[in-house]
């Protein structure tokens, strides 16, 4: 499944890219003139538990960190999301497989958990639909750190161990066509 997965992944975002780097390049000018930077990268934990950079349209503003009414427009849409296109044509990621998260979660896994790292992280997955709201989640909680590394992120690990134990096209499909379902609504 790797090497088809992979060559799916490829085709799949050079197409996409093709078709709308167009618009990812506009939206990227649009956010640098509203936050003061177009990109935000950051390192985040991908197969194998190596580090990489995520490509995501910047939301807030550089100078306050408050994110600006655009980026909450690009939040709420996932577009904000359109530059991880190219981690996952480069390979660093795919369109489906676990979130990649950042240092001090999915590096630190022990045992059989760790076995979600052979995975390359993804776009999208059913943790990611699951907790497509998980920033308003975490800001009900008294402790939002806390209710993170407690409850959501020990079910992102027993979702994403499921999802490595029955992965397949056809649920890759099913996830993808979900989520493009969940993001259109």
């Amino acid at each position: 499944m790797n090497l088809s997965k992979r060559l799916f992944d490829f085709l799949l975002s050079f197409l996409l890219l093709f078709l709308f780097g167009w618009l990812i390049l506009l939206l990227v000018l649009f956010s640098f003139l509203d936050t003061g930077k177009g990109l935000f990268l950051q390192t985040r934990i991908g197969q194998y538990g190596k580090p990489f950079q995520i490509f995501k349209i910047r939301t807030m503003h550089a100078q306050t960190d408050q994110i600006s009414k655009y980026g909450r427009f690009l939040r709420r849409s996932k577009m904000d999301e359109l530059p991880q296109l190219f981690n996952i044509f480069v390979g660093q990621m795919s369109f489906v497989g676990p979130r990649p998260d950042i240092l001090g979660y999915y590096d630190q896994l022990q045992g059989e958990d760790r076995k979600i790292l052979e995975l390359k992280p993804g776009l999208c997955s059913w943790t990611a639909l699951k907790y497509i709201d998980e920033d308003a989640l975490l800001q009900l909680q008294a402790d939002p750190l806390k209710y993170n590394d407690e409850v959501i992120f020990p079910d992102k690990v027993k979702m994403n161990l499921d999802y490595y134990y029955n992965r397949s096209f056809w649920e890759d499909l099913k996830i993808m066509w979900a989520t493009a379902l969940r993001i259109i609504h």
